[in-house]
């Protein structure tokens, strides 16, 4: 269709054509599945498989050590499920720090979970909801690990394909997401795009912050804080360290155990540590990174 034209199927089978001034693409995106022999036959469950689930996987194995594999890893391990992760980089989580990614392993790792990390996937064989046997390899040895389910959770690919966005005049990038501004105008006059599919950073709660950004600013340099959602979860928001060594950024780390904090001790949960990025000149703090949580009654007051 047209830049400011579009057409949409409707529920009834039938199609309907609108047209707008202004036009703002929220397209979204759906899991990554990766090329491995085997998988997409295996038929694996995705985040939005595995919230529906009706059932309880007695033996659920996780593809992926980003945030949402450990925040089902941990919730299916707590319902009663054994849990494996599978995580081909060096760590869980890899954009956080070393430490973050060492004290979510040892938490998890604490209440059961298998993590295998520099671990490459090379075969899938059966169906997922019935029994698989996934065939990896860590460093030069090879193994087979049994299990009932798969998860995939692998990233993402942007909802942008066969839906007429180049012929419309809207540019993708190299890896199908849309191309925008800092203020997130696409290469169409009048049509912007914002969220997961305008290659925003993939929260929730993204489409509403880039909203706000386009509207009333740049979204260049802006701060996205973020949570992930296990127990303790693991929040952050500014400045990682790995992030400023990459700019040139001095700085120095401000880092209390949850052990030290009042609240942690009188309820008795004490994983987890807090950190502060300080800029080495100015003394502003440019990052803080927490794991641990929210204190609480034990008993209503």
């Amino acid at each position: 269709m047209a830049p400011k034209k579009l057409e949409v199927t409707l529920n009834d089978g039938g199609t309907r054509v609108l047209v707008a001034e202004k036009v703002f693409l929220n397209v979204g995106t759906h899991a990554a599945l990766p090329g491995v022999p085997g998988l997409e036959a295996a038929r694996p469950l995705t985040h939005v498989e595995a919230l529906e689930l009706d059932r309880l996987p007695s033996h659920l194995i996780v593809i992926g050590g980003g945030y949402s594999g450990l925040e089902f890893a941990q919730a299916y391990r707590r319902f009663g499920s054994e849990v494996t992760i599978i995580e081909s980089g060096p760590q869980l989580m890899g954009r956080e720090g070393v430490d973050v990614s060492r004290e979510m392993r040892r938490i998890l790792s604490d209440e059961g979970v298998q993590v295998l990390v520099e671990t490459e996937l090379l075969q899938v064989r059966g169906q997922s909801g019935e029994k698989v046997t996934l065939v990896v390899r860590t460093g030069s040895r090879e193994q087979n690990i049994d299990g009932s389910d798969i998860l995939v959770a692998t990233g993402h690919v942007p909802n942008t394909a066969g839906i007429g966005l180049v012929e419309a005049g809207v540019a993708l990038d190299n890896r199908g997401y849309i191309r925008v501004s800092d203020r997130l105008e696409t290469s169409a006059s009048d049509v912007w795009a914002i969220g997961e599919g305008a290659g925003s950073p993939q929260f929730t709660h993204i489409s509403e912050d880039d909203f706000l950004a386009g509207k009333r600013h740049s979204t260049r340099d802006r701060l996205v804080s973020y949570c992930m959602f296990t127990d303790p979860p693991l929040a952050h928001v500014g400045l990682s360290e790995g992030e400023a060594k990459r700019q040139g950024v001095i700085a120095r780390v401000a880092r209390l155990p949850m052990d030290s904090v009042l609240g942690a001790q009188a309820t008795d949960r004490r994983q987890g540590f807090m950190k502060a990025l300080i800029g080495e000149t100015n003394n502003r703090v440019l990052g803080f990174t927490m794991i641990g949580a929210e204190p609480r009654c034990k008993q209503q007051c």
